[in-house]
Protein backbone atom coordinates (compact mmCIF):
# COMPACT_ATOMS: atom_id res chain seq x y z
CA UNK A 1 0.00 0.00 0.00
CA UNK A 2 1.29 3.21 -1.11
CA UNK A 3 0.98 6.38 1.01
CA UNK A 4 -0.59 6.74 4.51
CA UNK A 5 -2.77 4.17 6.59
CA UNK A 6 -4.73 6.85 7.35
CA UNK A 7 -4.95 10.48 7.62
CA UNK A 8 -5.63 11.78 10.84
CA UNK A 9 -6.35 15.51 10.52
CA UNK A 10 -6.78 17.69 14.00
CA UNK A 11 -8.99 20.57 13.52
CA UNK A 12 -7.08 23.33 15.51
CA UNK A 13 -5.88 21.42 18.26
CA UNK A 14 -5.05 22.89 22.09
CA UNK A 15 -3.20 20.36 24.10
CA UNK A 16 0.50 19.54 23.24
CA UNK A 17 0.03 16.60 25.34
CA UNK A 18 -2.72 15.09 23.10
CA UNK A 19 -1.24 15.99 19.70
CA UNK A 20 2.03 14.70 21.47
CA UNK A 21 0.38 11.06 22.17
CA UNK A 22 -1.47 11.21 18.28
CA UNK A 23 1.48 11.90 16.34
CA UNK A 24 2.71 8.36 18.24
CA UNK A 25 0.07 6.93 16.76
CA UNK A 26 0.32 7.88 13.77
CA UNK A 27 4.26 7.18 13.36
CA UNK A 28 3.25 3.48 15.31
CA UNK A 29 0.92 2.61 12.34
CA UNK A 30 1.60 4.33 9.06
CA UNK A 31 -1.09 7.29 9.35
CA UNK A 32 -0.36 11.00 8.54
CA UNK A 33 -0.73 13.48 10.32
CA UNK A 34 -2.01 16.91 9.53
CA UNK A 35 -2.41 19.75 12.09
CA UNK A 36 -5.23 22.59 11.09
CA UNK A 37 -4.23 26.01 12.61
CA UNK A 38 -4.30 27.76 14.72
CA UNK A 39 -2.53 25.45 17.17
CA UNK A 40 -2.52 25.71 20.79
CA UNK A 41 0.82 25.34 20.74
CA UNK A 42 4.33 25.92 20.20
CA UNK A 43 5.38 23.31 17.08
CA UNK A 44 9.47 24.83 17.12
CA UNK A 45 12.39 21.88 16.70
CA UNK A 46 13.30 23.17 20.44
CA UNK A 47 9.83 22.49 21.74
CA UNK A 48 10.39 19.35 19.95
CA UNK A 49 13.70 18.82 22.16
CA UNK A 50 12.11 20.05 25.41
CA UNK A 51 9.29 17.70 25.30
CA UNK A 52 11.39 14.89 23.95
CA UNK A 53 9.54 14.16 20.81
CA UNK A 54 12.16 11.52 19.38
CA UNK A 55 9.77 10.52 16.88
CA UNK A 56 8.23 13.92 15.80
CA UNK A 57 10.77 14.05 12.54
CA UNK A 58 9.83 10.39 11.42
CA UNK A 59 6.64 12.04 12.05
CA UNK A 60 6.58 14.83 9.71
CA UNK A 61 3.41 16.77 10.10
CA UNK A 62 1.67 18.49 7.94
CA UNK A 63 0.73 22.44 8.79
CA UNK A 64 -2.26 24.00 7.06
CA UNK A 65 -3.61 27.50 7.40
CA UNK A 66 -7.79 26.72 7.57
CA UNK A 67 -9.82 23.73 6.71
CA UNK A 68 -9.97 25.09 2.88
CA UNK A 69 -5.98 25.11 2.48
CA UNK A 70 -6.02 21.62 4.19
CA UNK A 71 -8.67 20.68 1.21
CA UNK A 72 -7.26 22.46 -1.37
CA UNK A 73 -3.87 21.13 -0.50
CA UNK A 74 -5.26 17.49 -0.11
CA UNK A 75 -7.83 16.79 -1.97
CA UNK A 76 -9.28 14.21 0.09
CA UNK A 77 -10.89 11.31 -1.70
CA UNK A 78 -13.13 9.93 1.16
CA UNK A 79 -13.72 12.41 4.34
CA UNK A 80 -14.77 10.86 7.93
CA UNK A 81 -15.58 13.55 10.50
CA UNK A 82 -15.61 12.37 13.73
CA UNK A 83 -17.72 14.30 16.48
CA UNK A 84 -19.84 13.83 19.57
CA UNK A 85 -23.09 15.27 17.46
CA UNK A 86 -23.02 12.96 15.16
CA UNK A 87 -25.85 9.82 14.78
CA UNK A 88 -23.96 7.79 13.39
CA UNK A 89 -21.54 5.33 14.82
CA UNK A 90 -17.78 5.14 13.61
CA UNK A 91 -18.34 1.06 13.61
CA UNK A 92 -21.49 2.24 10.82
CA UNK A 93 -17.98 3.39 8.45
CA UNK A 94 -15.89 1.27 6.11
CA UNK A 95 -12.81 2.54 6.85
CA UNK A 96 -10.32 2.09 3.77
CA UNK A 97 -6.78 3.28 3.13
CA UNK A 98 -5.96 6.55 2.48
CA UNK A 99 -9.20 8.13 4.47
CA UNK A 100 -8.49 11.17 5.72
CA UNK A 101 -10.31 11.32 9.82
CA UNK A 102 -10.81 14.78 10.58
CA UNK A 103 -11.29 15.20 14.53
CA UNK A 104 -11.60 18.73 16.10
CA UNK A 105 -10.29 21.03 19.24
CA UNK A 106 -10.58 19.55 22.38
CA UNK A 107 -12.83 22.28 24.11
CA UNK A 108 -15.39 22.51 21.33
CA UNK A 109 -15.36 19.88 18.77
CA UNK A 110 -15.79 20.70 15.17
CA UNK A 111 -17.71 23.67 14.24
CA UNK A 112 -21.19 23.39 13.18
CA UNK A 113 -20.48 25.07 10.09
CA UNK A 114 -17.78 22.34 8.94
CA UNK A 115 -20.19 19.71 10.27
CA UNK A 116 -22.76 20.80 7.44
CA UNK A 117 -20.27 20.62 5.06
CA UNK A 118 -19.87 16.79 5.36
CA UNK A 119 -23.58 15.55 6.08
CA UNK A 120 -23.62 11.89 6.21
CA UNK A 121 -19.69 11.74 6.64
CA UNK A 122 -20.14 12.58 10.26
CA UNK A 123 -19.46 9.60 13.09
CA UNK A 124 -19.28 9.35 16.99
CA UNK A 125 -17.29 6.89 18.96
CA UNK A 126 -19.91 5.44 20.89
CA UNK A 127 -20.25 6.14 24.06
CA UNK A 128 -22.87 5.60 27.07
CA UNK A 129 -25.85 8.63 27.05
CA UNK A 130 -24.42 9.78 30.18
CA UNK A 131 -21.02 11.15 29.42
CA UNK A 132 -20.20 14.07 27.17
CA UNK A 133 -17.21 13.16 25.25
CA UNK A 134 -13.31 11.34 25.20
CA UNK A 135 -10.17 12.56 24.87
CA UNK A 136 -8.94 13.09 21.85
CA UNK A 137 -5.78 11.11 21.88
CA UNK A 138 -7.83 8.25 23.18
CA UNK A 139 -10.60 8.62 19.94
CA UNK A 140 -8.59 9.05 17.44
CA UNK A 141 -6.46 5.61 18.79
CA UNK A 142 -9.60 4.03 18.93
CA UNK A 143 -10.69 5.24 15.36
CA UNK A 144 -7.10 4.15 13.26
CA UNK A 145 -7.25 0.78 15.39
CA UNK A 146 -11.08 0.32 14.12
CA UNK A 147 -9.82 1.25 10.89
CA UNK A 148 -6.91 -1.18 11.17
CA UNK A 149 -9.14 -4.14 12.09
CA UNK A 150 -11.19 -3.26 8.90
CA UNK A 151 -8.53 -3.62 6.91
CA UNK A 152 -7.30 -7.00 8.32
CA UNK A 153 -10.79 -8.19 7.72
CA UNK A 154 -10.62 -7.55 4.09
CA UNK A 155 -7.10 -8.66 3.68
CA UNK A 156 -6.00 -5.01 2.58
CA UNK A 157 -3.05 -5.07 5.53
CA UNK A 158 -1.36 -8.58 7.41
CA UNK A 159 0.20 -8.97 10.23
CA UNK A 160 3.96 -10.18 9.96
CA UNK A 161 4.86 -13.51 12.40
CA UNK A 162 5.24 -11.02 14.93
CA UNK A 163 2.52 -9.34 15.00
CA UNK A 164 3.55 -6.09 13.52
CA UNK A 165 1.95 -4.48 10.64
CA UNK A 166 3.16 -5.04 7.10
CA UNK A 167 2.56 -3.71 3.65
CA UNK A 168 1.84 0.41 5.43
CA UNK A 169 3.49 3.10 3.38
CA UNK A 170 7.18 3.34 2.50
CA UNK A 171 10.41 3.87 3.85
CA UNK A 172 9.89 4.39 8.09
CA UNK A 173 10.93 1.85 10.49
CA UNK A 174 9.68 -1.82 9.50
CA UNK A 175 8.51 -0.66 6.35
CA UNK A 176 6.15 1.32 7.74
CA UNK A 177 5.52 5.31 7.72
CA UNK A 178 3.70 8.16 7.47
CA UNK A 179 3.64 9.30 3.39
CA UNK A 180 4.76 12.66 2.70
CA UNK A 181 4.86 15.47 5.31
CA UNK A 182 3.25 17.79 2.44
CA UNK A 183 2.59 21.59 3.00
CA UNK A 184 4.11 22.29 6.83
CA UNK A 185 7.68 21.85 8.31
CA UNK A 186 8.60 19.94 10.61
CA UNK A 187 7.55 20.49 13.91
CA UNK A 188 6.94 19.38 17.74
CA UNK A 189 4.48 19.91 20.25
CA UNK A 190 5.71 21.49 23.49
Amino acid sequence: MAGPLLNIVLHEPEIPNNTGNIGRTCVATGCALHLIEPLGFDTSEKACRRAGLDYWPRLAPSRHASLDAYLQSQRPGRVWLLSTHATASVHEADLRPGDHLIFGKETRGLPGEVLERFPGRVLSMPMLPTERSLNLATAVCAAVYLGIDQMLRRGELRLDSSGRLVGVGVGVGAGIGPGAGGAGAPGAVG
